[in-house]
């Protein structure tokens, strides 16, 4: 006996048969005990080391551990040279990801790879990298010094210089990947009437980019603010010049494990205020 039921375009139920049921997409009640195993084990293990560090939490003197002048030093420090290191980012990033994503040359390929190669690259193998091209005998810190008596290594600058080094292609993706799911065609319209490129990208094209913008900015913010290897191998550890608080953490560690888990609480603190501020670009999906 043939089914008479047809599916409803808009509730997505089957009507005029004697079962009404609701099509789901996948078609699958229940995750498979293969899959779900595994996904269980990977979530406890990114989890429990988070929990740990709040149930071990020196909750007691927690007050007194974090209003000493040492941690509001490296905390203010830290926030100062990150917000910096963005600004950096933002002025030289962005068109740098308007020229990958709107300017056709040859070797984009490869230049894109040289500004991602940051995320791949270890921290410390970056502060090397900073050393060696702007230390005071570098390729080009050597003339720093010389001509304008600029020298960055240990400096607060160079902590800026480091974190802008790791923070940029988190701001230079996400710059991009908006770019290129802007319609160009605006910018094209702007430029007929009259309006140059500059013109057309500053009053049409930043408008329509800048929620990505934000949230690049964002990102590469909290990168620069967790920034650990390059800025201890290129800035040094100096209380009030150069140490930030991931710096602290590591210190603290050796001498103080109560006090290295007060300030690793201060900035899990900050790294969910971020995940916060972009839950509506990447946690409202499903």
């Amino acid at each position: 006996m043939t089914s008479t039921a047809k599916p409803d375009a808009a509730t997505g139920t089957l009507r005029g048969g004697p079962r009404r049921r609701r099509v789901r997409a996948g078609g699958g009640r229940g995750a498979p005990l293969p899959l779900l195993v595994p996904a269980l084990i990977g979530l406890a293990f990114l989890v429990v080391p988070l929990v740990a560090l709040l149930v071990r939490a020196p909750w007691r003197s927690m007050p007194e551990q974090l209003t000493s002048a040492e941690v509001w030093q490296a905390l203010r420090l830290s926030l100062i040279c990150a917000t910096a290191a963005t600004a950096v980012s933002l002025v030289i990033g962005v068109p740098l990801a308007w020229l990958l994503a709107r300017v056709e040359f040859r070797g984009r390929g490869l230049v894109r790879a040289l500004v991602t190669l940051p995320l791949v690259l270890p921290p410390v193998v970056g502060g090397v990298a900073l050393l060696t091209s702007l230390g005071r005998n570098g390729i080009v810190g050597k003339w720093l010094d010389s001509w304008f008596g600029v020298t960055l290594p240990f400096t607060t600058a160079g902590v800026v210089v480091a974190e802008a080094f790791v923070a940029m292609p988190f701001l230079v993706i996400s710059v991009e990947g908006t770019l290129r799911a802007a319609d160009p065609r605006y910018e094209e319209a702007a430029t007929t009437l009259g309006a140059s490129r500059f013109t057309a990208f500053r009053r049409v094209t930043l408008p329509l980019i800048a929620p990505g913008i934000a949230a690049g900015a964002v990102l590469a913010w909290a990168r620069a603010l967790g920034e650990f290897g390059a800025t201890i191998t290129f800035a040094g550890n100096f209380p009030g010049r150069t140490q930030t608080m991931p710096l602290a953490v590591y210190l603290a560690l050796q001498s103080d494990p109560e006090a290295a888990i007060a300030l690793s609480l201060v900035l899990l603190a900050v790294s969910i205020a971020v995940l916060a501020g972009l839950r509506d670009r990447w946690m409202t999906a499903g």
